[in-house]
């Protein structure tokens, strides 16, 4: 399908090195960063989950101590780090210039913010240049990457790129060309798109495929839809709603019942009428994506529990979905 860069097409998202996790705001996108982490490191697998955005979600989902840049272990297998920038250029001066480092950076990073914010990407490149940086020294079988939302990921991704196009020689063109070789790698680097059944979220989805495949190298790994409601009721049981909704049916029940029964009837209809709504949702995203790209369906947790209770049920499902390796 035009517009969609699939890659190594046989792979479980498990079997990369690099996996960026992306979604429209509100659907799930940070918890199914950590429980696809959680899954791979349960899985006896050395792995490290990054939070891009540094809003400190990830503690919370992990129900730990704040995350900093320096990785901290927060179960067995499990490390977790939050970028930051700046600390991200005192370890490349550290690392590539083998410049001492023993202050704050002091002028270097007023002259760093200057640069930064007056030329797109440089923030971006130190970013992706951490990450591919510890997939390069081999630290961790699996990095797993809560990315930016769906409306600045295709930035993030091509900043390598951008830079390598504006830069023809030097040292900075030598670090981009190491970077590429990594994210372009289909069978190191690949993207993971979250969403839900809902028109929005789908819409987006789709548009930033089509997206990622003209402005990027870089793989689409999987699309997860999350949030899918269970079918409840079947066809006979629909047109039974139908009937029941009529002021015979609502006598009839409140008799039963010994109550008012419209809230039970209604609420049974709004849920057919969700779960309808989501299919054409998703048949149309299914339609839209290239078939060799792996697509897996979350249920819905009818939980109000936040923290490690979700993320281990949606790493159950995700593993159920994945059917290609036993948990430890």
């Amino acid at each position: 399908m035009p517009g969609t860069r699939a890659g190594a097409e046989s792979l479980s998202i498990l079997d990369r090195k690099l996996l960026f996790v992306t979604g429209k705001g509100g659907v799930g996108k940070s918890t199914i960063a950590a429980s696809i982490a959680l899954l791979n490191s349960q899985r006896g697998k050395r792995t490290l989950v990054c939070e891009v955005d540094a809003k400190g979600q990830l503690a919370d989902i992990f129900e730990s101590q704040p995350i900093a840049y320096k990785s901290s272990e927060i179960s067995p297998d499990l490390w977790a780090m939050s970028m930051d920038t700046e600390e991200a250029l005192r370890e490349y001066l550290k690392l590539i210039l083998r410049l001492p480092l023993v202050l704050r950076l002091g002028p270097l990073a007023k002259t760093f913010e200057f640069v930064a914010n007056a030329a797109p990407g440089v923030k971006e490149i130190l970013v992706m240049g951490k990450l591919c940086w510890e997939v390069r020294e081999a630290n961790w079988d699996l990095v797993v990457v809560d990315a930016t939302a769906t409306g600045h990921i295709v930035g993030h991704l091509a900043a390598p790129q951008a830079i390598n196009d504006l830069v023809k020689v030097g040292l900075v063109r030598q670090q981009t060309n190491w970077m590429l070789d990594i994210i372009t790698n289909p069978a190191q680097t690949g993207l993971v798109v979250v969403t839900t059944p809902e028109e929005m979220p789908v819409n987006e989805t789709i548009e930033l495929v089509e997206s990622l495949g003209t402005q990027t190298e870089i793989a689409l790994a999987a699309v997860i839809v999350n949030r899918v409601l269970p079918e409840l009721f079947g066809r006979g049981e629909e047109e039974v709603f139908g009937e029941l909704s009529s002021p015979q049916g609502i006598a009839a029940l409140e008799q039963a019942c010994g109550g008012d029964p419209r809230n039970i009837v209604e609420g049974a209809k709004l849920a057919v009428t969700l779960r309808r709504s989501g299919a054409a949702h998703l048949k149309r995203l299914r339609e839209s994506i290239d078939p060799a790209v792996e697509m897996m369906y979350l249920p819905y947790l009818f939980t109000r529990s936040y923290g490690m209770r979700s993320v281990r049920g949606i790493a159950e499902a995700i593993d159920a979905e994945l059917g290609d390796g036993p948990l430890q």
